[in-house]
């Protein structure tokens, strides 16, 4: 019995110290607490079985040491060896730093110094790149002093229109070039008050020798009448011509002005224009009639002073009987015009069309046959028109043996007359008649943008007719610009409005049931037809500037949104349900992704999405029910509903309250949670309270 003890006793202990051997630290205490809990005077045995061990543990680490302890010895003496090696690597090395420390101050310098050189390089090519651009400028404001100070004032408007449209917006940053420009105004009030002097001046002496030059034109003009006659009708046979010598032109033959460019120069410079040519005029009148003054005793039957006036009302009626004329020659041809772009089957068709109108486009002419060009049939018979006019006014204007000058003058003023009155007029009137729909008004900007640059070509027909250069002083230049631009804003306007009125018809056809339950689960029936009808007309928007075809579609989302939020708001709506609200929802969402889906390309990331941002975040609360979160943040910038307005979430939410006894909407909130019915009139407060406030502080 006593064994058996003594053996677990044996076995207990080695245990015991397998566990001091193997644990941690802190775990040891239990384990020789277990010592003293067992039998009387364990302790004693487990110490003397613990120095047994640590006796044994102790040879272990002896016979350890003297195996290594020879490895120790023989590492120990390397050590030593090695020692005087390593000072002298350590002398080496710090020698080797110090040489390179001194080499490199060396070239550090020399790098600084590479650097200030590339530096001062660059800034020397960057001044002489400067330069080269101020240079010109301040040669041509050199040329322009040297013109004023040899009074060749004319040249030195040119120059003066050079240096403020082409040289100065190079370098206006420059101080000089902003003094420069400062300048220019003066100057250019300067040589117009040289210029009306020496006007005066010049008029004062034709006052003086008008006997003279008037009897020697008079004389020279019997001379050379039946010359001019015959020079003026071969050069009538001449231009009647196809093309008049003109569709052999391509754009690039022209002065390096775009034609907007070009009628933004004109308008400047007409009102200085028209202040001498109304002088000059009004000298010249003066001076006719003191030179046709009758003496006393001499009378014809009318006065004769009277002369030049009654000659310049002749004209200026038969003038308006061609407008008449052609005023009515224009309402038929748009009356015919199929506003489609012109068909071309193969190249003589290509050819017939050309010779009637000035058309080139080099992207068209690479296309093969068939092909289209962009306007339809009435540009090209306008264009015929305009020219028909023209040779009505030349005959007119021979009959009066004017000098070519005048009779370019007459021509361009007529025409401008054509174009500014009669012509604008008859678009503005067709633009608004209500049978002109979205497509044709498309084919209508086409078309006055092809009529716009073909008003170079009138100006190069009339040159050619008359034989007076068109850089002369006093040439009038057509305004076609400017008419058939109004007849295109005109056009963009009707667009709009058109469309605007389509996008109501479709949503007259909303049939919703305000009372629903749940929703159907898809968009309704009439908004997708109304996407489709936006998609393929946006579609033909492509022929358009970028610019109008992104305000229409912009424009268009627009008013659909606030026609859906007006719908939602309407005051003949008394009551909404959750599941109208539901559907709805689901329409806004494909109006969100039609606007997603780029109908018109330029738009700048979620822009147009941004129409519909109101219905959003409208319909976004109700279908969260996030009140709590709306009535936290109102008011502050980052709010998550920050385009929602109180009395907007009032109404609405006033349509879903419950008001009397046969409301069914919030039924099962009286039957089963009635906490839901109290928030909502706590909600209800707090917009209340929310719109009194805004009332109060506006």
């Amino acid at each position: 019995m006593a064994e058996s003890e003594s053996l677990e006793t044996i076995t207990e202990h080695e245990r015991i110290l397998q566990e001091i051997e193997s644990t941690d630290t802190a775990c040891v205490g239990p384990t020789l607490r277990s010592v003293y809990d067992d039998q009387p005077n364990a302790h004693k045995r487990f110490m003397e079985k613990l120095d047994a061990r640590i006796r044994n543990h102790d040879r272990e680490i002896e016979k350890m040491c003297n195996f290594h302890h020879q490895g120790f010895v023989d590492a120990i003496t390397e050590l030593l060896k090695v020692r005087a090696d390593a000072e002298k690597l350590m002398g080496q090395v710090s020698d080797t730093n110090r040489r390179l420390q001194d080499a490199g101050r060396e070239v550090t310098a020399q790098t600084e110094e590479v650097i200030r050189c590339r530096i001062q390089q660059r800034n020397m090519a960057t001044t002489v790149e400067k330069l080269q651009l101020c240079i010109p400028v301040l040669e041509m404001y050199s040329k322009l002093k040297e013109q004023l100070e040899s009074k060749r004032y004319y040249s030195a408007l040119k120059t003066m229109e050079q240096l403020q449209n082409i040289y100065i917006p190079r370098v206006s940053q420059y101080r000089f070039c902003q003094i420069m420009a400062e300048t220019l105004p003066k100057l250019r009030e300067e040589i117009k008050e040289i210029s009306m002097s020496d006007l005066k001046d010049f008029l004062e002496s034709i006052r003086k020798h008008s006997d003279k030059i008037g009897e020697t034109a008079m004389r020279q003009a019997q001379q050379h009448r039946t010359f001019n006659s015959a020079v003026q009708k071969q050069v009538t046979l001449s231009c009647a011509k196809p093309l008049y010598g003109l569709n052999g032109r391509t754009p690039l033959q022209h002065n390096g002005l775009s034609t907007e460019a070009a009628d933004e120069e004109e308008m400047d410079e007409k009102g200085d224009r028209e202040t001498f040519e109304n002088y000059y005029r009004k000298q010249r009148k003066k001076q006719a009639r003191l030179v046709l003054q009758p003496q006393s005793n001499m009378g014809y039957g009318f006065p004769v002073n009277r002369l030049f006036d009654l000659l310049f009302e002749v004209r200026d009626q038969y003038n308006e009987t061609l407008l008449k004329k052609w005023a009515l020659v224009f309402r038929d041809i748009f009356e015919q015009d199929n506003y489609s772009p012109i068909p071309v089957e193969n190249e003589e068709e290509y050819k017939a069309v050309i010779s009637r109108f000035p058309f080139h486009d080099a992207e068209i002419e690479k296309q093969q046959f068939p092909k289209k060009l962009p306007m339809s049939q009435s540009v090209p018979q306008i264009y015929s028109q305009v020219k028909e006019f023209i040779y009505a006014s030349l005959k007119f204007s021979e009959s009066l043996h004017r000098s070519s000058t005048e009779i370019d003058d007459m021509l361009r003023k007529s025409t401008n007359l054509l174009l500014t009155r009669t012509l604008s007029s008859c678009l503005q009137n067709l633009i608004k008649k209500p049978h002109i729909g979205l497509t044709e008004l498309v084919q209508i900007i086409i078309n006055t943008t092809h009529l716009e640059h073909a008003c170079k070509y009138l100006e190069d027909f009339i040159t050619n007719i008359t034989n007076v250069s068109p850089e002369t002083v006093h040439t009038t230049r057509l305004y076609g610009l400017s008419t058939f631009k109004d007849a295109r804003h005109a056009a963009e306007g009707e667009i709009y409005t058109k469309l605007n009125q389509k996008i109501d018809e479709f949503i007259q056809l909303a049939d919703y049931e305000w009372g629903m339950a749940e929703s159907d689960g898809r968009a309704s029936g009439y908004l997708i037809d109304l996407i489709n009808f936006l998609r393929s007309t946006f579609q033909v928007f492509t022929h358009l500037p970028g610019k109008v075809a992104q305000t229409a579609c912009m424009s268009a989302c627009k008013h659909l949104a606030t026609s859906l939020m007006q719908m939602l708001l309407d005051t003949e709506l008394k009551q909404i349900s959750m599941g109208a609200i539901q559907q709805f929802n689901l329409d806004v969402i494909q109006c969100e992704l039609f606007a997603s889906s780029e109908p018109v390309p330029g738009f700048q990331g979620d822009t147009l999405q941004l129409a519909f941002i109101d219905l959003r975040q409208l319909l976004d609360l109700f279908m969260v029910w996030d009140w709590s979160t709306y009535l936290a943040d109102y008011g502050q910038p980052t709010s998550k509903y920050l385009r929602v307005n109180p009395s907007t979430a009032l109404a609405l939410l006033e349509k879903m309250k419950d008001t009397s006894k046969k409301n069914i909407i919030f039924s099962q909130f009286r039957k089963n949670d009635r906490d839901k019915q109290k928030l909502i009139e706590t909600v209800v407060k707090q917009l209340r309270s929310l719109v009194n406030g805004m009332s109060q502080h506006s």
